[in-house]
């Protein structure tokens, strides 16, 4: 082969880059003689992720559950990836904020859109013979999706919607303390804490109250009241900011209840308790939690009809 001027240059780059760090470049190109050609299978590791699927029970949409609540983490991981990206990204432009925050917007549009796969892709019959053999786990413990909600906004927006005016001004460890999720996931006779709302503390409360601090001046909504005005006031990045909050915080809940109203409450008199014990007729609801990231950017009716059915922001 001859080494024409377009591999001498290519070679010359390749130079540089390893003199960068001390590194002598032929070393690692006779490394290459020895590396196997990278196939997809080894890339994305295929035979791990389909390996990953352990089913409780032997009934066969208990599958269905588990790949569809894989599928939803892996969403929720992409989405973090580009909230690491536009908070860790010094003065960013308008067009990029609106391209990240619409690849957020892309994957809830999935997520919701898909969800019809939990609505109708199970049997009812089945999902409710296998979701006794998963007590007490519940998508509730999701601390992906906490993850999410802390750093898109104050954490007094977070708090459950009956606390939030008392408590309005205290400290972050207060503020946590009453967090809207827990209040999903408590026996409604007596307030106590489920095992699920238990063994998810266990597991995540330091973290996300370690993420909490670590966002309480860095997240979304702190980055627009930080914006100059000329950015502040643009109409594209406040669409897509009230589309994500449209989203995550009404869309995303509503195709829930769907979802449970097909599997626990099949007709309109008896409720079937939810996995985990969760709370779901009040947890939910967008309109009973009124969990609204940017509240500055909504109109008073609009927050007014927050997720109710023929609300602004209902669909």
């Amino acid at each position: 082969m001859d080494i024409n001027d377009e591999i001498r240059q290519l070679l010359e780059k390749i130079d540089q880059k390893y003199k960068k760090d001390n590194q002598q470049a032929l070393g690692y190109l006779e490394g290459l003689l020895y590396t196997e050609y990278l196939d997809y299978w080894h890339y994305i590791n295929l035979d791990a992720l389909l390996a990953l699927q352990h089913p409780k029970t032997d009934i066969k949409d208990e599958m269905v559950f588990i790949i569809y609540h894989q599928i939803t983490e892996l969403y929720f991981k992409l989405s973090l990836w580009e909230y690491d990206q536009i908070l860790k990204t010094n003065n960013p432009t308008v067009e990029f904020l609106i391209a990240r925050l619409k690849r957020i917007i892309n994957y809830f549009t999935n997520l919701t859109h898909s969800f019809g796969i939990m609505v109708d892709g199970m049997e009812p019959e089945q999902f409710l013979k296998f979701r006794m053999a998963l007590l007490p786990a519940s998508g509730f413990q999701s601390a992906q999706y906490r993850m999410i909600e802390i750093a898109s906004t104050d954490l007094s927006n977070l708090v459950n919607s009956s606390e939030r005016e008392k408590i309005r001004g205290a400290s972050i460890e207060e503020e946590f303390g009453f967090i809207y999720w827990k209040y999903g996931a408590t026996v409604a006779e007596t307030g106590e804490k489920t095992l699920t709302l238990k063994r998810f503390e266990e597991k995540y409360a330091g973290t996300l109250f370690n993420w909490a601090k670590e966002h309480q001046n860095n997240n979304l909504l702190s980055l627009y009241h930080s914006l100059p005005d000329n950015k502040k006031q643009n109409a594209d990045l406040i669409a897509v900011y009230r589309e994500l909050d449209r989203f995550v915080n009404v869309r995303w809940p509503l195709v829930h209840i769907k979802s449970a109203f097909r599997y626990l409450k099949p007709d309109s008199t008896a409720t079937i308790a939810a996995t985990g014990g969760t709370n779901w007729e009040k947890y939910l609801p967008p309109h009973i939690q009124f969990r609204v990231f940017f509240p500055e950017l909504w109109k008073k009716e609009e927050l007014e009809n927050w997720g109710r059915s023929g609300g602004t922001v209902n669909g």
